[in-house]
């Protein structure tokens, strides 16, 4: 189905939409985004993804081009597009455009705003139970990985280099701690404790690593948010990666070996049933903040 986009204050055809070669997105991956799912039609905790566009903002010194009630009206309009349907929303924020090439960017610089959601799939229980397999890697990213930053070679990187290996997602390992994943968040359970690393420079304030935490906190889950050693992660009972369109996959494989009895784990399952049923509540239409 073709559905237009939005951009500088325009919604247009997507093979209509185009962007300068100048702009500093395209010319130094200058820029920000966003990944909002989208469930029956509903954007799925929208407030705590634009309260995270605007961190990301600030932390490139750029500044919030939207109100929450303008952003909640465009995209608004963009789902609509689609219906009643389950969706991916991807939002990305540059710097803007330049005549000259320069490291240092002008005062006075416009922004370049893009919107578009496509239709989503969300894995099944039963595909989830499947599971993933995955590498650990060096991490040779940057400082700042706290920031949702369009500049990501080093996670195309991973992602390739696990893909040769046979897996679907690299784990990144940083002074002998496993920080998150290539394109998700990290989770070990050992001895029934739910254990995530904790909020960092050195990796993304995920949204769904955020519900998933609320979820363990509301119906009696123990975690904690503490470092997790590379030991941890070769003996941990079982291994899960989160984010907003895979939602949380076990990992059944790491490094070719097994994780704990090789299939997704008990506190897994839990977790799983828990946040089907918070997807099943907004598709309702029933509030999930």
């Amino acid at each position: 189905m073709s559905t237009q986009v939005y951009l500088n204050g325009s919604f247009v055809a997507v093979e209509e939409a185009k962007i300068s070669v100048t702009d500093r997105g395209f010319l130094f991956g200058d820029g920000v985004y966003e990944v909002i799912p989208v469930y029956g039609g509903y954007l799925f905790k929208l407030q705590h993804h634009l309260q995270r566009l605007r961190n990301s903002l600030q932390e490139i010194h750029m500044d919030n081009p939207h109100t929450y009630d303008e952003w909640k009206q465009i995209l608004t309009r963009l789902t609509a597009q689609l219906g009643h349907s389950d969706q991916a929303v991807y939002l990305q924020v540059t710097r803007g455009c330049t005549d000259v090439r320069d490291h240092a960017w002008p005062a006075d610089i416009e922004p370049t705003i893009y919107a578009r959601t496509k239709l989503l799939t969300p894995p099944s229980s039963q595909q989830k139970r499947q599971g993933i397999h995955a590498v650990t890697l060096d991490d040779p990213r940057w400082q700042h990985c706290n920031i949702k930053a369009i500049t990501l070679l080093a996670n195309v990187l991973a992602r390739h280099e696990a893909a040769d290996a046979g897996a679907q997602e690299a784990i990144f390992i940083r002074d002998g701690l496993a920080t998150e994943g290539a394109i998700s968040n990290l989770f070990i359970v050992k001895d029934k404790l739910l254990i995530t690393p904790p909020q960092s420079d050195s990796l993304l304030p995920g949204i769904t690593r955020e519900i998933v935490l609320e979820l363990a906190k509301l119906n009696g889950i123990p975690y904690a948010e503490a470092s997790i050693s590379t030991a941890d992660l070769r003996t941990a009972d079982e291994i899960w990666m989160s984010s907003s369109t895979r939602e949380v996959l076990p990992v059944l494989q790491l490094n070719g070996e097994p994780v704990g009895s090789g299939v997704a784990g008990e506190v897994w399952e839990k977790m799983n049933a828990l946040y089907e049923a918070c997807k099943q509540k907004l598709r309702k239409g029933e509030a999930v903040s």
